[in-house]
């Protein structure tokens, strides 16, 4: 899942917003959401989407169908640190990170790719992938103008930046 946080624009909508948060949820069982607090943007929501098109649909749904203007934070993942005395902590943000000299290991979560292509954009593709730390595991011919590629890549580096530069 991708994660954002999601305020209202001024503070004394969040029961509003709150409201509007439980009615979507009703009809959208894959959306998830917890209290979330920041200094800087108040009471509001870390939620889970999907993907980032369903963060876009929940965004465009809230200001079409509820009249709410929000702030979303930038989306990321949740990581899974293990301390050497292997306590198991979930981190949704940099601020929650333990103390580096505490941390025996950490989990990111990876994502399995499989493109479908051209021939010709073979290399392109390859070079993107790999440069988002992205590990090629099959590379399949499906027909003379067909080819399957098959990646394993960190999902925090293609929720926002899996385009070419």
């Amino acid at each position: 899942m991708v994660f954002a946080g999601i305020y209202p624009v001024e503070t004394d909508a969040f029961e509003e917003l709150r409201d509007c948060m439980d009615k979507l949820q009703l009809n959208d069982a894959s959306l998830t959401f917890e209290l979330e607090t920041s200094q800087a943007l108040g009471f509001g929501f870390r939620c889970g989407f999907l993907g980032m098109l369903h963060m876009e649909i929940i965004q465009e749904r809230l200001e079409r169908e509820y009249n709410q203007t929000v702030i979303t934070t930038v989306p990321n993942v949740s990581f899974i640190a293990t301390t050497v005395r292997k306590e198991v902590i979930k981190i949704n943000n940099p601020t929650e990170m333990p103390d580096p000299t505490r941390i025996d290991h950490i989990d990111e979560p990876f994502i399995k790719a499989q493109i479908i292509t051209k021939p010709e954009y073979i290399g392109n593709i390859m070079t993107l992938c790999i440069t988002k730390r992205g590990i090629l595991t099959h590379q399949h011919y499906l027909t003379p103008t067909r080819v399957e590629l098959s990646f394993e890549m960190p999902l925090t580096e293609i929720v926002l930046t899996f385009t070419i530069n």
